[in-house]
């Protein structure tokens, strides 16, 4: 026995499960005793970890908060992560074509995968060091054409069944995004609301397709996939016309949403932008149309941290949003003086996310999905650092002493309820990470960057 307590002795690990696991979910060591997750650390260093648990959970239990439980919920919670991070938002269709729609990458770090099978392994080697229940988002632009090739208009399940039959081989989750950027019929950045029949039904087609392919995502892996849109459209300057491309808009989503799809294989959501670069002055489906398109037809609504000004949050937009649908989606990413897509870093806002989606009680219907692209640094560990923060403001969120705040609001003592919100800031959350991490089976503190570092001597380093 390596530690007194719950670190109790037992012979094997259970075996993997034969059938895969439920939404969300895939095999972590958190299946096996206290014991098997922490066997991997020397004696002193499960020690330090167990014992400085056990302080910090006396420490918050004074205050009403019972931290297993929160570990509890906090491994459960699912977090998609964006496939567009490992290859700068590439994708496999047509190697070399520019992004434009307003998008942009900047960074040459070396490194960057060049086909699905070095993307899918440098996510697994992301997944290897991240604790909790993880999905993966996939662009359609990263379909494979392993075939014969067809367009955006034509694509199938065919060329999205390796990623189906990866998921399936690391029991994870989908989701997926339709492709609106990157591509010759997306002339000047316009898709779905373009004045030209042929290229607005072009777009339309693609929808639809994209839909059949998440359904079908759905089927294959006993999991409900999102299906999130959004479009680069706008203008650069002030328009003469804002009402006609909104109503060729609500057009184009009638026809692509007309298919009933299952919701138990798929689901919509809609993404509203404030602007982008080349629709600085209009984008047609902003914030105002995009809620009031999701609650007259009751699909989800993708709540995107950097498409709004930059000294506005989406906090405060989750609850309220949420009094008129039954679930929303977002996109988390850290946007540095607009829309920039940096690494999700432990920010206020970050935390204030967080703390709405637990303290509401709203888990269960928010769907987390990261969004960013950073090719300044290496991609395995910029996928790293931005979904273990947002783990990370879960569980701050998780264990503040919600209750007593309450408590104190709900007396009108609102000189007690800011006390102890500030004082909780230095709570002793840490240790219960730290603890958590060891119980996932993955690096503690600072020590997973020394995988990721022998990941990239090892293959990153190799590919030119």
């Amino acid at each position: 026995q390596i530690i007194a307590g719950d670190l109790g002795a037992q012979s094997k690990p259970p075996a993997k499960p034969s059938v895969a696991p439920p939404f969300g979910a895939r095999y972590y060591p958190a299946q096996l005793t206290v014991r098997q997750q922490l066997e991997p650390l020397s004696m002193s260093t499960a020690k330090q970890i167990e014992q400085a648990y056990r302080l910090a959970k006396e420490r918050f239990a004074a205050l009403g908060v019972d931290t297993d439980n929160a570990l509890k919920q906090l491994g459960s919670i699912p977090v998609s992560i964006h496939c567009w991070q490992g290859d700068d938002v590439g994708g496999f269709e047509n190697a070399g074509q520019e992004l434009g729609g307003g998008l942009a990458v900047t960074g040459n770090y070396p490194g960057k995968a060049r086909t699905p099978d070095e993307l899918r392994a440098d996510f697994e080697q992301a997944l290897a060091v991240l604790p909790g229940s993880h999905r993966f988002n996939l662009h359609a632009c990263y379909a494979e054409m392993t075939g014969r090739k067809v367009d955006r208009d034509e694509l199938g399940v065919d060329q999205f069944k390796n990623w189906i039959a990866w998921a399936k081989a690391i029991k994870i989750g989908l989701d997926f995004n339709p492709t609106y950027f990157a591509h010759p019929n997306a002339v000047g950045g316009v898709t779905l609301t373009s004045a030209d029949k042929a290229t607005r039904q072009f777009w339309i087609e693609h929808g639809i397709r994209s839909r059949e392919v998440g359904a079908a995502i759905g089927k294959a892996l006993g999991n409900t996939c999102l299906n999130n849109f959004w479009i680069p459209d706008g203008m650069k300057d002030t328009p003469a016309d804002r009402r006609g491309p909104r109503e060729r808009l609500v057009e184009a989503l009638y026809a692509v949403f007309k298919k009933k799809i299952d919701r138990k294989l798929n689901v919509d959501s809609v993404e509203p932008k404030l602007f982008g670069i080349g629709a600085e002055s209009y984008t047609p489906g902003s914030h105002e149309f995009y809620l009031g398109y999701a609650v007259s037809r009751q699909i989800l609504l993708t709540l995107d941290a950097g498409h709004y000004h930059p000294t506005e949050g989406i906090a405060d937009k989750i609850s309220a949003v949420l009094c008129f649908l039954p679930e929303i989606a977002l996109h988390v990413s850290r946007g540095v003086r607009w829309d920039s897509d940096h690494v999700v870093t432990l920010t206020d806002e970050l935390q204030a996310i967080a703390q709405e989606i637990i303290w509401g009680g709203h888990a269960s219907r928010v769907r987390i999905g990261l969004d960013y692209f950073d090719a300044s640094i290496n991609r395995v560990a910029a996928w790293v650092i931005g979904a273990r923060n947002m783990r990370k403001a879960l569980l701050l969120a998780l264990v503040a002493p919600i209750a007593k705040l309450r408590q104190f609001e709900a007396e009108g003592d609102y000189t007690s309820r800011l006390a102890l919100m500030e004082d909780a800031k230095l709570l002793p959350a840490g240790a219960v990470w730290d603890y958590f991490c060891a119980r996932q089976g993955v690096p503690v503190g600072e020590a997973w960057l020394a995988d990721i570092k022998n990941y990239e001597r090892t293959v990153l380093a190799k590919r030119i």
